[in-house]
Order: C-alpha cells, then sequence, then structure tokens
C-alpha cells in the first residue's frame, strides 16, 4: 500500500505501525522547509531510511531496518512520477496524509495550499481511479468546521464556511473525493483529525511551541487571552482509529455510497490555559504567559462528536490529556536535548 507524508508527525507514526504489523508499505513525501527538515529526517531514521541515501528524486529508497518498508522522495503534484508509481507497485490501498499543513501559514503562503492540497490530491484520486485501488483514505481537518458554535461538531453539519484557505482545500478534498466516489464507485474515506499531539509532533503546534519556551525560560503566545478550546487528540489513537478505519470499506450501501467521512477526536476538549497548566506539571517549570487576542483564520473551540466512528468501527480514542502530556514530554525533554528542533 502507499502511504504519503511519511516523512510527516501522523505519517510517520502510521507507516510504522503498518511495517510493524508486516504490511508492505511505499512512504512518500516531498521532505519540504515548512519546518525545520532535520525533525523530518529524524522520523525517517526511526523506519531505517537514512538522509545520505535520500538523494535522487523519485528514487525508492529501502529500509535498512524493516525488509518490508520503503520510501519516495516526490512531489504529489508530480503527475507523470505518480502515474508511474501507481502503474510499477500495484498498490491496493492508498492513505493520503501529504498536505500543507498550518492554519496561519496558508495566510502567508496560499499558493503552496494549492499546488499540495488541491493539485496534489487530485492527482491522487486520478491515479486510484485508473488503478483500480480498493480504498483511499485522505486526511482531512476539524479546521472545516470554522467558527461553528454548535458543539461538539458532527459529520452531519454543514461545513461551508471555512476560515482559512486550509480549511478550505481540505474542504475541497472531501468534495472532490465525493464526486470521485459518485462517478467511479471509488471507495473514499476523510478523516477529519482534531488537534494530533504526542512524541515526534510538529514543532509549529502548540505542544512543541509551549515546551520549547517553558524550557529555554521565554514567554509562550497565548492567543484570544487563554480563552480557546481544542480538542487534543493523542497520536497512538489516531493511529489506531485510521488503521480501524482502513478495514472499513465504504460500499453501495452507504448513504453516500462509496464515501465516507468520520471525525477523530478525543472529545474533551481542553481550555488553552489549562494545557498550558498540565505542561508546567510535566516540565516542572512555569510558564511566562503573553496574552494576545484572536489570531487571524483561528476557531475558539473544537470538539469532536465520533458517535460515527465509534458505530463503524467499534473505537474511540481513550487515552486522557495527562497521559499523553506525560508521554510527550519524556520525549520531548530527551530530544531536544540532541538539538534537533
Amino acid at each position: 500500500m502507499l502511504v504519503t507524508g511519511t516523512a510527516g508527525f501522523i505519517g510517520f507514526h502510521l507507516a510504522k505501525r503498518l511495517v510493524d504489523e508486516g504490511n508492505e508499505i511505499v512512504g512518500l513525501d516531498n521532505i519540504n522547509d515548512y519546518y525545520d527538515v532535520r525533525l523530518k529526517y529524524a522520523r525517517l531514521r526511526e523506519t531505517g531510511i537514512y538522509e545520505d541515501e535520500i538523494i535522487e528524486y523519485g528514487k525508492l529508497v529501502q529500509s535498512k531496518t524493516f525488509r518490508n518498508y520503503r520510501f519516495v522522495k516526490a512531489n504529489l503534484e508530480d503527475r507523470a512520477f505518480l502515474e508511474n508509481l501507481f502503474v510499477c507497485e500495484q498498490f491496493d490501498v492508498v492513505v493520503n496524509l501529504a498536505a500543507q499543513a498550518g492554519v496561519r501559514y496558508s495566510i502567508e503562503n496560499p499558493h503552496a495550499y494549492i499546488d499540495s492540497n488541491i493539485v496534489g490530491f487530485m492527482n491522487i484520486l486520478e491515479c486510484c481511479r485508473h488503478n483500480n485501488i480498493k480504498h483511499l483514505v485522505y486526511a482531512s481537518s476539524s479546521s472545516v468546521y470554522g467558527n461553528s458554535d454548535k458543539v461538539p461538531f458532527s459529520e452531519e453539519d454543514r461545513v461551508d464556511y471555512p476560515i482559512s484557505l486550509y480549511a478550505a482545500t481540505k474542504k475541497a478534498n472531501e468534495l472532490m473525493a465525493h464526486t470521485y466516489s459518485h462517478l467511479y464507485q471509488l471507495p473514499t474515506t476523510g478523516l477529519r483529525f482534531f488537534t494530533v499531539y504526542g512524541p515526534w509532533g510538529r514543532p509549529d503546534m502548540a505542544p512543541t511551541l509551549f515546551a520549547k519556551a517553558i524550557m529555554e525560560g521565554k514567554p509562550i503566545k497565548v492567543f484570544n487571552y487563554g480563552d480557546l478550546s481544542r480538542d487534543f487528540t493523542y497520536i497512538d489513537d489516531i493511529v489506531e482509529g485510521v488503521v480501524r478505519v482502513m478495514e472499513k470499506i465504504p460500499s453501495e450501501n452507504e448513504l453516500h455510497p462509496y464515501y465516507q467521512i468520520f471525525n477523530i477526536g478525543n472529545s474533551q476538549p481542553v481550555l488553552l490555559i489549562n494545557f498550558i497548566r498540565a505542561m508546567e506539571m510535566g516540565m516542572r517549570k512555569k510558564a511566562i504567559l503573553e496574552m494576545y487576542p484572536m489570531q487571524q483564520g483561528d476557531v475558539k473551540i473544537t470538539y469532536a462528536d465520533t458517535i460515527d466512528l465509534k458505530s463503524a468501527v467499534d473505537y474511540k480514542p481513550s487515552t486522557e490529556i495527562k497521559e499523553g502530556l506525560d508521554r510527550f514530554v519524556k520525549w520531548y525533554t530527551g530530544y531536544s536535548a540532541k538539538k534537533a528542533i
């Protein structure tokens, strides 16, 4: 199977879980510099893929650790390469986690989001259509709910008013997938992730930003004066949900044939200020707080209704915030000592 975004946070963890279970995996990532590439290469090393072997664009690299894992550096926008890869490898399942991430960055650099999240996803859909893919699972986002004040967020809610370009591209992905499911009976499943955190997490996300600031004695920027809530979801819970959903292939009997959407969240929103206090306890050090108004593109609350996920695959994320944060802090303090982030 193909897993894209395997130098990224969720993609790395998913690929490792799948190869540990004996699946034959090809990982793909363009290793862009949206954030420090040293972290991306460090993730790849954990799966036996070494930086000095990722020299040639488009060349498959064999893992030194897993005989059933290979990696290729490539762009989803490269249609010719992607078409050839699908023909040569004959994938059965595709999990597309590659995307230009970040809500705030989409305001500064909109073209990157169209190239990766729209053009790249279109190429994935076309390759799946022409190569008899049994199931396409792809990353959507809780950001599609915009600034809705109806909580918890349900898959049945209307999501017509995104407040960032990033969110708009994720909504577009869902619409594009629905069209391909309808026209070509391509089974597709979109996953709306809710604020994923844990070891190997992105350095631009709140947990790492906060941990780094606390460790270095620098101030934390707290937006909307701390009155923000996030449905923080631990990475292992996310991966377990993805694995179960991969096996739940939508059929013609769905409400929307061959198409489904699921929230994956912890269903327990945490006030941002309380999250910071919990991190202070884990790191045994007080944070210096700087209060700011709401940032453009941000939402006040994310809160997942996961009833559909539980009904479909008998699963609901369960890692408590203290347990998840303890694991994250343990990883972060060890990893930052290596000066890799």
